[in-house]
């Protein structure tokens, strides 16, 4: 679930942490990092669960429909198909699933009220009034329905407002989760045991090169920055921004250690990122910089690059 852009903004907070706070010790920084790894798996099912419930509610407006006095043409037909579909019903009656709603306390989150609210504004859409008006039910029909339903959960800000309530991760895990949920709904429903269970981070991204990326940047802090500092002209190093100089370390700590990730997206990587946390002027400065360290360190045969990617 996690790419390694991702990991690497989730690196970089770490290090800022322990920029800020000195007595901030490695152990509890690597610790932090996992439980953020396990927050980013947490937020991907609570959007499931969000979107479960929400369908939920088409059972009582079905009952509420059948009980006007003069039913519309719609009202007439209405089903709760919305929430009795096999995907959702997946959802509700998935063992593991079950039991991570209860361990993370979902139910505790999000009253009755909030589901309510999207559900009703939901129920006025005509893609909703479309779909309730299809003759013949498809799996085709049914996760455009549910994607339809997630995107329009997307742009409410009071849908929004909620989850960062709880979950302060959301604003940078969002459009990684929003890519799983999509992927999930449309792979839902299956036979494959603890299904869900699979889209909890992999340990090649989130150990093997995240907690070593971490773990290495720490430890050779002094070593990286040395490296660094010559290539800064005119620039004082105590005054740089925070973010450029652990921005720097990190992709000098990738061109000297992550021989199986090429330079050439190292540095990308590294740009694109300052674009978003850091200052309007990172992109350049760190773009300059780290082109000169890497030419400099390739002269001196210290870039060993292996495998795919071998071309620079």
């Amino acid at each position: 679930m996690l790419s390694r852009r991702s990991v690497r903004v989730k690196v970089m907070q770490f290090l800022y942490a322990m920029n800020r706070d000195s007595e901030l010790s490695d152990s509890e920084v690597r610790k932090k990092y996992s439980e953020r790894v396990d927050t980013s798996f947490e937020l991907l099912l609570f959007n499931l669960y969000i979107i479960r419930e929400i369908t939920r509610l088409s059972i009582d407006d079905k009952r509420k429909r059948r009980a006007k006095h003069l039913p519309t043409d719609l009202d007439k037909i209405f089903t709760a198909k919305l929430f009795k579909n096999d995907i959702i019903q997946f959802l509700v009656n998935d063992k593991y699933f079950i039991a991570q709603i209860e361990k993370y306390g979902f139910a505790d989150k999000l009253d009755k009220d909030y589901f309510k609210k999207l559900y009703t504004e939901f129920s006025t859409l005509e893609p909703y009034a479309d779909y309730l008006r299809q003759e013949e039910e498809s799996q085709e029909n049914t996760v455009a329905i549910l994607l339809e339903l997630f995107r329009f959960c997307r742009q409410s800000e009071f849908y929004n407002d909620a989850i960062e309530d709880h979950y302060s991760a959301w604003i940078d895990d969002k459009s990684l989760v929003i890519g799983a949920t999509k992927k999930i709904l449309k792979a839902l429903p299956t036979d494959e045991k603890n299904v869900l269970k699979t889209y909890y981070p992999d340990d090649e991204t989130v150990k093997e090169y995240g907690e070593a990326l971490l773990d290495r940047t720490i430890e050779e802090k002094d070593t990286l920055e040395e490296l660094i500092k010559p290539m800064l002209k005119n620039w004082d190093h105590e005054r740089l921004a925070v973010i450029d100089t652990i921005l720097m370390n990190m992709a000098v700590c990738e061109f000297l250690h992550f021989e199986s990730i090429p330079t050439k997206v190292t540095l990308n990587e590294y740009v694109d990122i300052s674009k978003e946390y850091s200052t309007p002027k990172s992109k350049e400065f760190i773009n300059g910089v780290l082109d000169q360290i890497l030419k400099l360190l390739d002269s001196e045969g210290k870039i060993q690059k292996k495998g795919r990617g071998l071309v620079q």
